[in-house]
Parts: structure tokens; sequence; C-alpha cells
């Protein structure tokens, strides 16, 4: 349970506004707009990237995956640094805030040279995706994406304004996934294809991230922070006692090991270029399933405010999950049909919806029993290690992938494929979604939180008021 140390009021002050006031609809609109920069690198990435790596780098599939999932281990040992840099960082704008401002130049640079494919040889050019995928995505995002999910928690102690939050960047999550899915591959094309094609096109993004990222600092404001800080409080808790309370959190394991297979989902779909090009024969109907399964997942998103309301976010999720198993079955029945195809995309975008939305909500609850539990808040490194999940999750994904296209043959450039390929391709698209969707679905069936939650949040504010 909470101690007193760990509860006193520090002595140095900071600026900060009352933690009761209500978030401003610009605020919620801010916050948002900064899910949808981080998706210009990462969901470009996800998507793109391994079709970038294979079909204009000329790097060989196998090694594209290995280099994806090192580089995402790598990259969440920063995660979990960063959480407790978020932690100890102490500024006038607060602590989450001021690191939308610092990385928002470092940010568009860092998807303008992800994309650049330099002809350094065989060996040149893994070492060069290798580098450049690591600092984009384990430095510069990490360095972005962790203060900005902190937010969630600073902006507000309410359960409802954090769901607000959470729904407004889920909107703006996938309605950038949306037109990142639908836009790139014909701007590519505009610009000239190829190499040229690919850095007008991360430029573009680049610049639109940086606006983003300027305005969720310029228009948000954090409530949920203490009110002053001494030297002695600053440097806080050892990293060692930070993470031996992490690991007692048993709500954070259950949301982080759900996260895992979530993020393995969306590494693995990078697979849909190669689908849309060998199993439908067409590569631009990239657009038409990006869009089949995105529309849904907004739609749901937008859903999930009300919903919230009236039913627990770990029963929203459980039904999301077990949607997308359905939605990814569906397939099965015809996969050579776009119809089909859509229609199962479809189902399955619906059902991600609640997950996306309601886990951002559920990892900032974990802050508060982790504090209730050991008497110590991270929310910068629970949000550190919820990044630490996702990534790693996605680099899962991604290994998943390059190894079943491996195993099934798969060659990259080439106008056709073996059937053993294009039986790899559909055991990506179709299996790994529904496999790791059940396991998601088994894995919450034990939290019980939000059940907890009240008495949590009621003896938290006793104890503060005592100490």
């Amino acid at each position: 349970m909470a101690t007193n140390e760990a509860l006193r009021t520090p002595t140095l002050d900071v600026e900060v506004v009352n933690s009761e006031e209500k978030v401003k609809y610009k605020e919620k609109f801010a916050f948002g707009l900064g899910g949808l920069g981080e998706q210009l690198l990462m969901s470009t990435a996800a998507s793109f990237l391994m079709y970038f790596y294979t079909e204009v780098a000329g790097i060989a599939v196998a090694a594209v995956g290995t280099i994806l999932l090192l580089a995402r281990i790598l990259d969440g040992v920063t995660d979990l640094g960063m959480g407790l840099i978020v932690d100890k960082t102490t500024s006038r704008h607060g602590k989450a805030r001021p690191w939308m401002l610092w990385m928002a130049v470092p940010y568009c640079l860092a998807i303008i040279v992800l994309f650049t494919a330099p002809d350094f040889g065989a060996t040149g050019k893994i070492v060069y995706a290798f580098i450049t995928y690591t600092i984009a995505v384990g430095i510069i995002y990490t360095a972005t994406s962790i203060p900005h999910s902190t937010l969630i928690s600073t902006m507000t102690k309410k359960q409802s304004e954090r769901g607000q939050l959470a729904v407004f960047r889920a909107i703006f999550t996938y309605v950038g996934v949306i037109l990142i899915g639908v836009l790139t591959m014909p701007l590519v094309s505009v610009f000239g294809g190829g190499k040229q094609g690919w850095v007008l096109v991360a430029a573009i993004y680049g610049i639109i991230a940086m606006i983003s990222f300027l305005l969720v600092f310029r228009w948000t404001k954090e409530r949920n922070v203490l009110a002053t800080q001494d030297k002695e409080a600053i440097v806080g808790p050892s990293i060692t006692v930070s993470l031996r309370s992490l690991l007692k959190n048993k709500y954070w394991f259950m949301v982080t090991g759900s996260l895992v297979m979530i993020n393995i989902i969306i590494g693995s779909v990078a697979v849909t270029p190669y689908y849309a090009q060998y199993v439908l024969g067409d590569v631009n109907l990239v657009g038409i399933l990006t869009v089949a399964l995105q529309l849904p997942l907004v739609i749901g998103a937008f859903l999930m405010g009300p919903l919230m309301k009236k039913f627990r976010k770990h029963h929203l999720t459980l039904a999301g999950f077990l949607l997308t198993a359905i939605g990814s079955a569906f397939v099965i029945i015809q996969p050579e049909s776009l119809l089909i195809v859509s229609i199962g995309r479809a189902i399955a975008g619906f059902g991600l919806a609640a997950p996306a939305v309601a886990m951002l909500a559920m990892f900032a609850d974990t802050t508060d029993y982790g504090e209730w539990k050991t008497g110590i808040r991270n929310d910068g490194l629970i949000f550190g290690a919820n990044s630490f999940g996702s990534k790693v999750g996605t680099g899962i994904g991604g290994w998943i992938l390059g190894i079943i296209l491996t195993i099934g043959g798969y060659a990259g450039g080439q106008a056709t494929q073996t059937a053993a390929a294009i039986s790899s391709i559909k055991i990506g698209f179709i299996y790994i979604p529904l496999v790791f969707a059940v396991l998601a679905f088994i894995l919450l069936l034990f939290y019980k939180l939000d059940k907890l939650y009240p008495k949590i949040i009621k003896e938290l504010e006793q104890k503060r008021v005592n100490n």
C-alpha cells in the first residue's frame, strides 16, 4: 500500500492547473491530433516498410523480418528508459508536453530517413536499414509517443475524461491509418515511383507530423500532476524500486500482454501489399483493404464514448477481440474474393475499435492501481513499458511474417510467386490475426480492475489528504 514518503508534497514550484478542471474540446482535439502524427511514421512503417525494403531497396525478406524483430527488441529497452525520463522531467509546461515540442522536427526527419534507400550494396543496405529503423522507431518515435501517451494520465484523473481522450486519439489514429493506406501507393506513383517517390511522400508525412506535435504542445494542459517538486522528489525512487513496483502490478501485465497480441496483429498488416498483389492480383487494392479494415474501426471508436459509460472497458475489449477473430476467420470462406475479404476485414476492424480505445484508458487506470498497491506512481514508466509491449509485439508480428514467407519460398521483386509462397501470404493475412485475437481474449478474462477502481481512487484521495 502507499507510503507517506511516496505521497508527500514536494516544494519546487512548477506550472500546473486545477486537476478537477474540465478538459476542453480543443485539448481533446489536439491530443487526438498527436495520434495522427504518430501514425504518419508507425502506420506507414507497419504497412509499407517491409514492402519498401523488399521491392524497392532490394533486401531479402528473411533479413527484413530479422531487422524488424531485433530493432524492436532494442527499441523496447529505450521505451523503459524513456518512461523513467518522463517521470523525472520537470518544467513549467509539465513533464510530458515539453517532449512534443522538442521532438517535432526530429520526428519529421526520421520519417524521411526511414524511406530513403541509398545503394550501399547488399550488406550495406541491411546495416543502413537496421540503423535508421532503430533510430527512427527506437529513439525518435519513443521520445514522442511515450510522453504523448502519458498525457492521458496527466491531463486528467477522471475516468470519463480519460475515456474521451482515448476516443479522440483512436479516431485520429485510425483516420490517419486509412489515409495512409489509401494515399501512399498512389502518391508514390504520382511522384515518379521508385526511391524518389517514396522520399517525397515521406517528406510530406514528416511535415504534417511535425505540425501535429507542435499543436499538441500548444493546446494541451497537464492537470493530474503534483503542484510542486523538490530536488529529492525529482530524483524519486531508484530504477530498481520503480521496476519492482511495476512487477507487482498484475493488471498492467494483463493489459500489456493483450497489447502485445494486438501489435502482433498490427505487425502482420505488413502482408497486405503482398496479399493485394499476389492473391487478389492488384497491389493498388491495398487502399480498399485498408479502408475495409480501418473505416469500421473509426466508426467503432466513435461509439466507444457512450459505450464506455454503460459497460466496463474490459468487457467491451473482450467483445472486440472476439469480433476480430470472427472477422479473420470469415476470410477463409473465399480468400481470393475481394468482397469476402473486405467483409471479413470490416468485421475485424469493428472489433479492434474496442481494444484500440479502451486499452489506453485501461493503462491509465493501472497507474492508479500501481500507486495504490505499492505507494509508487510511475506514469512514464508504465506508459514506457506499454510502448515496449507495443513495439516488441509489432516486431514479433513482422518477424513471424518474415519466417512464414521465407518458409513459403517468397522471392521479392518477382511478377509471380509459387503456390507455396501464395499460401504463406494467406497464412500471414488470415491466421496471425485470428490466433492472436483469441489469445488476447483469453488473457483479459482475468482482468477485474474496472470493478475495483472506485475503491482505489477513494483510498488514494484519502491518503493524499492525510499526508
